[in-house]
């Protein structure tokens, strides 16, 4: 099992509105791909610019495969990554 979280931090607040519906795209698409067993974005209430990608994928193929999917190659990677700061966060669950 693969645990990624994300937290993205938009570099210019005017670009808010638009990175929450790309990033909202990204989710849905994501969600529908083989290996996905989670894909969850969230929106800071205490801090409007920030988002958090919370995502959980079966093997790190299927996050490999991921990568060359629609959701990264056509929303991601060339409309959300180059407004925002990105800090991954690789996770492991706590039990």
């Amino acid at each position: 099992m693969i645990y990624a979280n994300v937290v993205l931090t938009a570099n210019d607040e005017k670009d808010v509105p638009q990175l929450r519906e790309w990033l909202k795209e990204q989710g849905r698409l994501s969600r529908m791909e083989p290996g996905c067993l989670r894909f969850e974005v969230y929106h800071s209430t205490s801090d409007p610019k920030v988002f958090l990608l919370v995502e959980r994928w079966e093997t790190s193929e299927a996050l490999d495969v991921h990568r060359t999917a629609k959701a990264y190659t056509e929303i991601y990677k060339p409309n959300v990554l180059p407004r925002v700061t990105r800090s991954p966060h690789p996770s492991q669950l706590v039990e």
